[in-house]
């Protein structure tokens, strides 16, 4: 009789990485009933590693924590943007009504069309600014898309060099082989993946550490250079960068010299005007986690301002009253 076939050996398990640490945990009664694992990494002011939690290497996305550069790169094209526009070509605005007229005054000053906008059609970030235009009966627009001041320049720029309009989001195009060329300046380390945002710009992947340089370099950036410009545009007008109800705001008004940006999928970078800075992310992406690690790094960066307590705020409800919160863990 023919043999029996023996069955396959198993598949040895391959080594797992380590699971990253935990950056938050969820308290409600007392009782642990979740956490949020991430990355993070603290500058000192010569801009050596002075702590490391998890990975701070490897590349991810910074999302909108790429504006900064982005805006950079504009300014390196030739634009000639200063102020609340220049302020405003590195935000995720709210869609506050200051937001919508400034990006419209920009479109009109450089005899731009809004149909040429390539970020697809939103309602505004802002809660409340969102709740507003809905019972105003008024839907998604492309100027309201909190990445439309960014767009607006990427498009100036554009019009002014004779480079292409209707292909200014492709990753080979030459304004965005350009910022490239900022973000890894920027970093001080290559640009490892190229993606789309969700606004359809191109997306420049570094790892965390590279993006707590970059903001370093900007706040230490010579006067008059891109970044230095980008920097000194940002913390004089932070409601520009993101609105009056907003984190990055509070954080540039009230702790001098600091330069402040949110990314989506819970990204933040931070410099101060000495040189210290951080940056991290939330590996699932939770937004709740997000304020209580912020005031966590901030603290470790010797941040004392009271709004450091205001940003780090999480509570969580139970029958309406606060009986929890999101604290960091580290």
């Amino acid at each position: 009789m023919p043999a029996s076939p023996q069955p396959s050996p198993s598949p040895q398990p391959s080594s797992a990485l380590p699971a990253p640490p935990v950056l938050a945990e969820v308290v409600r009664s007392g009782f642990v009933e979740g956490r949020h694992r991430g990355a993070l990494v603290v500058l000192d002011a010569d801009g050596a590693v002075e702590l490391a939690l998890g990975d701070v290497t490897s590349p991810v996305f910074p999302r909108s924590a790429n504006k900064p550069m982005q805006a950079a790169g504009v300014l390196r094209a030739g634009l000639d943007l200063a102020g609340e526009r220049l302020a405003l070509a590195a935000a995720s605005h709210s869609g506050e009504p200051f937001h919508l007229e400034a990006v419209r005054a920009m479109l009109d000053a450089y005899g731009l069309d809004p149909e040429l906008l390539r970020c697809p059609p939103d309602l505004p970030l802002d809660p409340e600014e969102r709740d507003l235009r809905l019972a105003s009966g008024e839907g998604p627009d492309r100027i309201t898309m909190n990445c439309s001041g960014k767009h607006t320049a990427m498009l100036a720029v554009c019009a002014l060099r004779g480079w292409p309009l209707e292909t200014y989001l492709d990753a080979d195009h030459p304004l965005q082989q350009l910022i490239h060329e900022v973000v890894e300046e920027a970093a001080g380390e290559p640009v490892a993946a190229v993606g789309t945002d969700g606004c359809g710009a191109p997306l420049m992947a570094i790892g965390l550490t590279g993006l707590a340089r970059a903001f370093r370099s900007f706040v230490r950036a010579e006067p008059g250079t891109a970044g230095r410009r980008v920097a000194d545009a940002m913390r004089a007008h932070p409601e520009y960068v993101a609105g009056t109800r907003r984190p990055d705001t509070w954080l540039m008004r009230e702790v001098p010299g600091a330069l402040s940006k949110m990314g989506a999928e819970a990204v933040q970078a931070v410099a101060l005007p000495d040189g210290r800075a951080l940056a991290f992310k939330i590996e699932d992406g939770s937004g709740r986690a997000l304020g209580p690690v912020l005031a966590r790094g901030l603290a470790l960066l010797g941040v004392t301002s009271p709004v450091v307590g205001r940003v780090g705020r999480a509570p969580l409800l139970g029958g309406g009253r606060e009986v929890g919160e999101v604290r960091a863990a580290f």
